[in-house]
């Protein structure tokens, strides 16, 4: 089970991601480590999966990073080896992508975030995004 105080810490950057500071990054990659491990739907999603993400925050000069490797997912600050894509926003385009907030297919397109390496990896990723959200979603119901 998720831990409540996790959610307690999410549940103002996914309900309002304009609220959002850096720590809630890290939260919200941790909340998508924890709900990796429960749900059905996240679970076989993983099971093909093998993607290195390095995420880069420009004005706040922030790194990120999320594996989702083997039916597991791991996450952490900082730099990763040898990612298969790195996507680079500002905070607010970032914060928004990681709680369900904005598309990434429109983002992309309209140039508020770059993306460079695979290109489907960055949508089997934000589909594991969007996966978390409807799970936080129906925790906090």
């Amino acid at each position: 089970m998720v831990d409540q105080g996790l959610l307690d810490k999410i549940k103002g950057p996914m309900d309002d991601p304009s609220s959002a500071t850096l720590e809630d990054i890290g939260n919200i990659l941790e909340f998508i480590k924890e709900i990796s491990k429960e749900n059905d739907d996240i679970k076989e999603e993983l099971e093909d999966m093998d993607i290195v993400v390095q995420i880069v925050i420009t004005d706040k000069e922030a790194k990120y990073w999320l594996k989702a490797q083997e039916g597991k997912v791991d996450a952490g600050e900082g730099d990763v080896d040898d990612p298969s894509f790195t996507f680079t926003a500002r905070f607010e385009i970032g914060v928004g992508l990681l709680t369900g907030e904005i598309d990434s297919t429109s983002a992309y397109m309209a140039g508020d975030i770059t993306v460079e390496g695979n290109l489907q990896d960055a949508m089997a990723f934000q589909e594991l995004i969007e996966l978390a959200t409807e799970a936080y979603e129906d925790l906090t119901e």
